[in-house]
């Protein structure tokens, strides 16, 4: 099939080139508040920065003294506050072709009036559909660090949380530690019941783990029948306490469907971040102790020799 290329044979293109340049230099340089809303949103797909940048403009016609912003994206909650609120509010759900993308509210001292909402509708017509951009830009982010089977993060969150954790610990000085759990003899167990019934209980395990960790805790499944777990300010004697917790969670973890009974045992590796340490190196104790958990016995805990002397 032949493509014929978008040629303009218009006797007046100049002109139109000449409009089109006087158009773009009126858009950049316009004053109007809208244009301005639009030009500022369109320069950045981060929500956190889009609602400061709506914050900001708002503020120039419709005084308000706190600004909030809740919406769940892809079972993550995602808040944002500016100011200090007051007792009157004016709230809005945004919305877009059917989907909900967050609820917005301003709140002052003094009531609202109906031209101020007014205005307040139009900036937010201006405002939702970069705002759906940017959410959905956090959605397709958190999916690319999602684990599909459990719905956890996964090797890529892992190696970029180890990364940012290691500069953290070595700026600041804080005390960081990293366990590796691998289930016992999970080969046989899909040899045995099948990968649906394996697959069923990666999913129970990494459920139960989370119940057992702290908020600020972090999971991850690194790959096939290993996790990781970040603990944040935590010594190593502290994070072998916490990696027997969690071997005592996942020896409790029963899949069961009519005749079928599955349980099965882990074993843990830990290391704790030091000073000057890579984030490679130091996953890497964490892996040496793990494997000496599963070489001595299985159904234990280890820590990196580097920190305790091989206990």
């Amino acid at each position: 099939m032949k493509h014929t290329p978008f040629v303009s044979k218009s006797a007046d293109q100049p002109q139109k080139l000449a409009a089109l340049k006087q158009a773009w230099q009126e858009w950049t340089t316009s004053p109007d508040i809208l244009a301005r809303l639009t030009r500022r949103l369109s320069t950045t797909l981060s929500l956190e920065n889009q609602l400061t940048i709506f914050a900001e403009e708002a503020a120039t016609v419709v005084p308000f003294d706190s600004l909030q912003y809740r919406h769940r994206i892809a079972k993550q909650d995602f808040v944002f506050s500016t100011g200090l609120g007051g007792p009157h509010r004016a709230e809005y759900r945004l919305n877009l072709e059917g989907a909900h993308f967050g609820t917005l509210t301003l709140l002052r001292r003094k009531r609202f009036t109906e031209e101020e909402l007014g205005g307040i509708e139009m900036l937010i017509g201006t405002a939702i559909c970069p705002i759906r951009n940017a959410c959905q830009f956090i959605a397709l982010e958190q999916t690319a660090r999602t684990d599909a089977l459990t719905g956890i993060p996964n090797k890529r969150a892992l190696d970029e949380d180890l990364a940012r954790t290691s500069h953290l610990s070595d700026r600041h000085q804080e005390t960081y530690s990293l366990i590796l759990l691998d289930l016992d003899h999970f080969k046989a167990v899909n040899d045995i019941h099948g990968h649906l019934v394996g697959d069923q209980i990666l999913r129970l395990t990494a459920e139960s783990m989370e119940r057992t960790l702290r908020v600020s805790d972090s999971i991850f499944r690194f790959g096939g029948e290993e996790f990781a777990v970040l603990l944040p300010h935590t010594a190593s004697n502290e994070a072998r306490e916490v990696a027997d917790r969690l071997r005592e969670a996942v020896t409790n973890t029963i899949f069961e469907r009519g005749d079928i009974r599955v349980g099965v045992t882990a074993s843990c590796g830990v290391s704790t971040h030091m000073q000057g340490e890579s984030a490679e190196q130091w996953l890497t104790r964490a892996d040496e102790a793990l494997y000496r958990a599963k070489r001595e016995g299985r159904n234990q805990t280890r820590i990196s020799a580097t920190i305790s002397g091989g206990q």
